[in-house]
């Protein structure tokens, strides 16, 4: 019963949270002219996409308008600078609790440093829509930006320690959710051409649905022996194995790919060289290019988290460890060597299934001549999908945990 009502606790501190985040997007910083700035923003794809991740935030510059996205370029920025500089390594893998809080502070600070930045970004981009632009409401701005940031950055903390799956990953799952109403009302049910878009929509996201159910659940087992796992007439006991994920990073390099991809966004938005920014441009507004793009981002973090996720000299020092070996590979550098090469294959595949997802939008509308890219992207239906994947998982670990206690007792 108590573990039952920790449960109860547990999602009602992550719905409240995510909650009052939601309501804070709809705060307007005062001295905005909303009417003029929504016009001027309406047929923006780069907005649209922000909006995607911010849960709308960039058409109404609320207090929560920068959302999440400083904590996940963060995040990534940290990984890149543990696997560049080994003492950051070294207190991640040899500190335990204390050497993670170490990587957290670093990681808050670079959000804060990366808030500012996208904070004085906005107030130099909203200047024509204001009714009174000066250094005065310029720094209020950014600091409210900034605050605003660091307090979702904190929710996040908050869900993952004491609420129900990952706060990063809800946070963004809400904000995506939040846009579906306002895409689907683009398309009028009455018409029957967009009746044929809705249902190219809804076959799309049931393949898209069945390729991350494959990707998230896949994995290879590779068989482990030791003398204590001998069954009858000295025979392998096929039961204890590693289990390997097909893709070891699940949500996370959608993701991360997806945050990372705003960053030459906001350098179009901010560069004032006028060759570089429309060789920008027509990179990011060719689909085919955007995409291309898009694929190797995903493909390049699905290897970098999986090499965060699994250390393969870990593994095999603790096989080594616990008396335990994989049948007909030797102990130690083999070990290691073995599992890389599974690893990078398993990799590879789930990245190509990655890859193929966020192809599929443009594969669509080539057959069909139904452009699903705008608004209802694949790459939001497999966070959303991924991520309540993780979350249900979680909760029935947790409901388990609770039966084996009852047992126990």
């Amino acid at each position: 019963m108590e573990k039952q009502k920790k449960l109860v606790n547990k999602i009602t501190v992550t719905l409240l949270i995510l909650f009052i985040s939601r309501i804070g997007i709809f705060i307007p910083i005062p001295g905005i002219n909303q009417g003029e700035f929504n016009e001027s923003i309406g047929q923006n794809t780069i907005i649209n996409f922000l909006n995607v991740f911010s849960g709308g935030g960039f058409s109404t510059i609320g207090i929560f308008s920068l959302g999440i996205i400083p904590y996940i370029n963060s995040s990534i920025i940290t990984q890149l600078l543990i696997k560049i500089i080994p003492s950051l390594e070294e207190i991640q893998k040899n500190e335990g609790e204390i050497g993670k809080q170490k990587i957290n502070k670093i990681t808050r600070y670079l959000t804060t440093l990366w808030a500012v930045i996208q904070s004085i970004s906005i107030g130099l981009w909203i200047k024509p829509y204001t009714f009174s632009w000066n250094m005065i409401f310029f720094t209020d701005l950014v600091i409210t930006l900034t605050t605003g940031s660091i307090i979702i950055m904190w929710f996040s903390e908050i869900i993952t320690e004491y609420g129900i799956g990952n706060g990063a990953s809800l946070l963004i799952f809400q904000n995506i959710v939040s846009n579906i109403p306002k895409n689907l009302q683009t398309y009028n049910t009455n018409n029957e051409s967009n009746l044929i878009v809705i249902l190219v929509i809804l076959i799309s996201c049931l393949l898209i649905l069945i390729i991350n159910i494959i990707i998230q659940d896949s994995k290879r087992k590779i068989s482990i022996i030791a003398s204590k796992y001998l069954g009858e007439n000295n025979k392998l006991n096929t039961q204890n194995y590693i289990p390997l994920k097909l893709n070891q990073g699940g949500v996370m390099p959608i993701v991360f790919a997806s945050a990372a991809i705003t960053l030459p966004q906001y350098i179009i938005m901010n560069i004032n060289n006028s060759i570089l920014k429309t060789v920008m441009k027509i990179i990011l507004s060719n689909s085919i290019f955007y995409l291309i793009l898009y694929s190797i981002l995903i493909i390049a973090f699905s290897y970098f988290y999986s090499s965060i996720v699994l250390n393969t000299k870990d593994i095999a020092e603790n096989l080594q460890k616990m008396g335990a070996s994989i049948p007909n590979i030797r102990p130690g550098e083999e070990t290691i060597k073995y599992l890389n090469k599974i690893i990078n294959k398993l990799t590879f595949i789930g990245a190509l299934f990655l890859f193929i997802i966020a192809q599929f939008p443009l594969l669509t509308s080539k057959i069909t001549q139904i452009s699903i890219l705008q608004g209802f992207g694949t790459t939001s239906l497999l966070i959303l999908v991924g991520v309540a994947i993780e979350t249900a998982k979680q909760i029935q670990t947790y409901i388990i945990s609770e039966q084996y206690d009852n047992i126990m007792g």
